[in-house]
């Protein structure tokens, strides 16, 4: 399990939590927890450099500019540095008084890169960040930061939305990628560890097919449509391969029940139909987990991709908290049966 995670700190409201996460989940592993701090001292003075045209008549000669460039400098590299410092000892501090071992770093620049170089610099199993930060207004429900951190990375990644704890319930999506059962198997030693119920969720769309079908019968021709065989493959469709895909995505369940018990663990599972993200987002609100874990992506992604859609669309709307893995695994064959997914 995590043993190297680094805590994202800015001091915000889900900046705080994610500590309180970071420290419960150290204490549980004996990990270590590094907090780290990005202030962007180059940003401020370039911005200072460019609002010299609208300062006062007197501060426009070039000594009276150089003065004011070097005080301004000063000010905001040091303060910046200081306030950096105060998040990082506000951290050390909480670590310590849990008992978890812990260290704290500062990097200068552009938020969203540091803490990728900051991830790839280190050897990191896990990052935590609030999924808004001090700038969030009250229609934001995800940052550019988070977002785009999360597009970048492939560390584990746990985004913190609410005070929920690991304890009130764990949901894992599951659809028969090595992503999605790496999820289930970290779901499991989690609910283990905070003795945590565990669900795992599986979606599939036999409403997609009956769309396209309706689409493409718009503007085939008669011909087109005997050498298509349009009507015997509407029928095939609706016969067999929509609950063939019942079938397959409810083996995807049986694995993962398979996988919970091999590790010790009674796991709930359930099956649903329709859109994936809407229908997992509509379970959430159901059974109000503390934490939804799911792969990076899914069956279906291809190399280089960033992040599945369904994926995304959850870590942008989900009410909870959201861990995900990029790590990959595939049960033994004969654990519930073979691992495809259409």
């Amino acid at each position: 399990m995590y043993k190297n995670i680094l805590v994202c700190l800015d001091n915000s409201d889900q900046s705080n939590l994610g500590m309180d996460i970071g420290i419960a989940i150290a204490a549980k592993f004996s990990a270590r927890l590094t907090g780290c701090h990005v202030y962007a001292a180059v940003l401020h003075e370039n911005r200072f450099r460019q609002m010299e045209f609208a300062l006062p008549a007197k501060y426009q000669k070039e000594d009276e500019l150089n003065k004011q460039r070097n005080i301004h400098s000063n000010l905001i590299t040091k303060g910046l540095r200081i306030i950096a410092d105060s998040y990082i000892t506000a951290f050390e501090d909480r670590c310590k008084a849990a008992g978890v071992a812990c260290s704290g770093k500062t990097r200068e620049g552009k938020n969203y890169l540091e803490i990728v170089g900051e991830l790839e610099d280190g050897a990191y199993d896990l990052v935590i960040l609030g999924s808004l930060g001090v700038g969030a207004t009250g229609a934001s429900r995800i940052g550019s930061v988070c977002e785009r951190v999360a597009r970048r990375t492939r560390t584990d990644i746990l985004v913190v939305r609410e005070a929920v704890t690991i304890e009130g319930g764990i949901t894992a999506a599951v659809d028969g990628s090595p992503n999605s059962f790496a999820g289930i198997k970290r779901a499991v030693v989690l609910a283990m560890a905070f003795g945590a119920r565990v669900e795992a969720v599986s979606v599939y769309d036999p409403h997609f097919h009956y769309a396209a079908f309706k689409n493409i019968a718009g503007i085939l021709s008669e011909e087109a449509g005997r050498l298509f065989r349009f009507k015997e493959q509407e029928m095939l469709h609706g016969e067999i391969i929509d609950t063939g895909l019942a079938k397959i995505y409810r083996n995807h369940l049986d694995i993962s029940k398979a996988i919970a018990q091999g590790d010790g663990m009674v796991m709930e599972t359930t099956l649903l139909e329709g859109k994936p993200y809407d229908r997992i987002l509509q379970h959430l609100e159901k059974t109000m987990p503390g934490l939804l874990i799911m792969g990076r992506n899914g069956i279906h992604g291809v190399e280089d991709q960033d992040i599945g859609s369904n994926t995304e669309n959850c870590l942008r709307q989900a009410g909870c908290n959201v861990l995900i893995t990029s790590q990959g695994f595939l049960p033994p064959q004969g654990a519930g049966g073979p691992q495809t997914g259409l």
